[in-house]
């Protein structure tokens, strides 16, 4: 019971110091709570010329301690066929690698990973590992935190492989370097009281992509506002827009609804 009041306690007065850096299209360096167990169900919209598709996306996050967190996805779309199919999954890791706090601040730097799984076709040349395509990435990640404002940059290499029963485009590069710019600030509330308060915090951030020999590229503005309620559930809404690029793609534009939960102290 001390313990339980204790984590508590500690939750509470970081609530309103960590809530504007739970970017929404990019993941911050610092991890979950040890022993947490998030659930997530992201809805994305993609206009296309021929339609508007729809791939949605159930998550399991797991936070294994407070070095490492650990996601497991499943996609499914009508993105490739008139009705709605299973996609693929992946498995994404984060480790912590420094962490320097202060009161209301904190400097991180994490390492993470993703591995992939898609029988879908491929059709574009932008690489995807959130159900286009089948491969792995690895990146490094630096969030900076000051009170209410969150900055954070990323970058990272992928690498495609052949989809399920889809083999991969002869003469096409296999690999693509992305890279990531984040801020987040807490709008909402003003004077924090409580951990029951709804938290508001607003975001941009800027996603982009280069192929391996710089002849194709892309970068896209992404918007977004996110509820924390009774700091457990939280809600995003994003738009993400091509600013520029001549990359093929299945989408350069995209509307987000996600949907989490978490349970603390779940194990």
């Amino acid at each position: 019971m001390k313990n339980t009041g204790i984590f508590i306690v500690l939750f509470i007065l970081s609530t309103p110091i960590f809530a504007q850096e739970l970017f929404v299209n990019t993941e911050p360096a610092s991890n979950m709570a040890t022993g947490a167990i998030g659930f997530r169900l992201t809805n994305t919209l993609l206009p296309s010329v021929q339609k508007t598709a729809l791939r949605i996306s159930p998550e399991v996050m797991f936070g294994l301690s407070r070095y490492l967190m650990l996601h497991v996805n499943v996609y499914g779309s009508n993105a490739y066929q008139p009705g709605f199919k299973f996609e693929g999954l992946s498995i994404y890791g984060k480790l912590r690698i420094l962490a320097l706090d202060q009161a209301q601040a904190h400097f991180r730097v994490a390492l993470y990973g993703r591995a992939s799984l898609s029988n879908n076709p491929i059709n574009f040349h932008e690489i995807n590992l959130q159900g286009e395509n089948s491969g792995a990435l690895g990146g490094i990640v630096i969030t900076q935190l000051i009170h209410k404002l969150a900055l954070s940059a990323s970058s990272d290499l992928s690498y495609a492989r052949n989809n399920s029963g889809h083999p991969f485009p002869p003469g096409r590069h296999h690999d693509q370097f992305g890279y990531t710019l984040s801020a987040g600030y807490l709008l909402l509330p003003r004077t924090y009281t409580d951990y029951k308060q709804t938290n508001v915090n607003i975001y941009v951030e800027l996603l982009g992509k280069n192929g391996s020999e710089g002849e194709e590229n892309f970068i896209d503005i992404a918007p977004a506002v996110q509820f924390i309620i009774n700091s457990k559930m939280r809600i995003d809404l994003a738009y993400q827009h091509q600013l520029s690029g001549n990359m093929s793609r299945l989408s350069t534009q995209s509307y987000l609804l996600r949907l989490e939960y978490n349970i603390f102290n779940a194990f």
